[in-house]
């Protein structure tokens, strides 16, 4: 199963919870990435966090545009989203959101 977890007031509401999730989820063979609305040119606190878990690689940053379509032109299918935002999921900046 691939699993997407969001970063601001998701993952950064409690990453010790977060973090132990990411390690079980990933020791029953799931697939954990940090999707986030955020830019690239923010990447040092998500990289210096979630990233040290999951690996800089699983973290993508949509620079503000819906999620599920970003992660659907890499060619990853996610199965669960986790956010606090859901409408980011399918809508972003271009949408009227935000």
């Amino acid at each position: 199963m691939n699993i997407s977890l969001d970063f601001d007031n998701t993952y950064t509401c409690d990453p010790a919870l977060w973090n132990s999730f990411i390690n079980l989820a990933q020791l029953f063979g799931h697939t954990v990435y940090c999707v986030t609305f955020r830019f690239p040119e923010q990447s040092k606190q998500v990289y210096d966090t979630i990233g040290k878990v999951i690996g800089n690689d699983m973290c993508y940053f949509t620079a503000y545009t819906a999620k599920r379509p970003y992660m659907q032109k890499r060619d990853i299918m996610i199965d669960v989203w986790i956010d606090d935002q859901p409408i980011l999921i399918d809508a972003g900046v271009n949408e009227g959101v935000v």
